[in-house]
């Protein structure tokens, strides 16, 4: 199988895992206690990623200081897009509660969930598609950690849009939509830096890794902890350690 091809479906099944949290959101009444639990696993999740393969393997090939730019760079990118998209109504786009605007509320809001929830989405295909250039192969750590986070954030953000009014064509258009972007994402990613060399991998690595840590404390966590409370960090840190614990036993 072609490489970008292999990256383009590696990236759907990462979309797809939020079209199944929002499916379940849709026909099954999960208490919001359940939602913000499994939130902050995935959190930790994500996390572990972040830390033992994203920014580890960049620093490992492009070196610390290129590293820490792409880094920070991601991280105020994704913070300058989302307080864009906060003040057009898509600052809750994964709470699960009624906070989400409805569309008589704050015209535009919509559409600014929509790509609020394609912007979180992106930077995670992205990695999968390079982790085929870096390595041959897709890396299982971060192949879960994608998996087991877009589940919750497809059930929070699709109980949100539903409470707030949404119709299902605009819920499973929205998820289904990012679902094949994420696919178009990592397939891209591949094409475009098939010849790169891996020092520019590595920080682009690094770009989106700082972008998925700002995502995850801006989006998950908060809506974790309003219902989870000082149970938080125990879940998250459980989260981690699974992954955690995905990663040793792969390597």
């Amino acid at each position: 199988m072609p490489g970008a091809v292999e990256a383009g479906l590696w990236g759907l099944l990462g979309g797809a895992a939020l079209v199944l949290g929002a499916l379940v959101a849709w026909f099954v009444r999960v208490p919001q206690a359940v939602i913000a639990s499994v939130m902050a696993f995935g959190s930790g999740v994500l996390i572990s990623a972040v830390a033992f393969d994203l920014v580890a393997e960049a620093a490992d090939t492009g070196g610390l200081g290129a590293t820490a730019v792409g880094f920070l760079g991601g991280a105020l990118a994704y913070l300058g897009a989302n307080v864009l998209l906060a003040r057009r109504g898509a600052r809750h786009r994964k709470r699960s509660g009624g906070q989400q605007p409805s569309e008589d509320e704050q015209s535009g809001s919509g559409a600014a969930i929509a790509i609020g929830a394609l912007l979180d989405g992106v930077p995670e295909s992205v990695v999968l598609g390079l982790g085929l250039l870096a390595g041959g192969s897709v890396s299982a750590p971060v192949l879960a950690a994608v998996v087991i986070s877009n589940v919750p954030e497809g059930l929070s953000s699709a109980a949100g849009m539903k409470a707030g009014g949404r119709r299902a064509g605009y819920v499973f258009g929205v998820w289904g939509g990012i679902a094949l972007a994420s696919g178009l994402a990592a397939l891209l990613g591949y094409l475009a830096l098939g010849s790169a060399p891996p020092a520019v991998i590595a920080v682009i690595t690094a770009v989106a890794a700082g972008a998925i840590l700002t995502m995850i404390a801006d989006t998950m966590i908060p809506e974790a902890f309003e219902r989870t409370r000082t149970w938080t960090g125990v879940i998250a840190s459980v989260g981690f350690l699974v992954a955690f614990a995905i990663e040793r036993l792969g390597s």
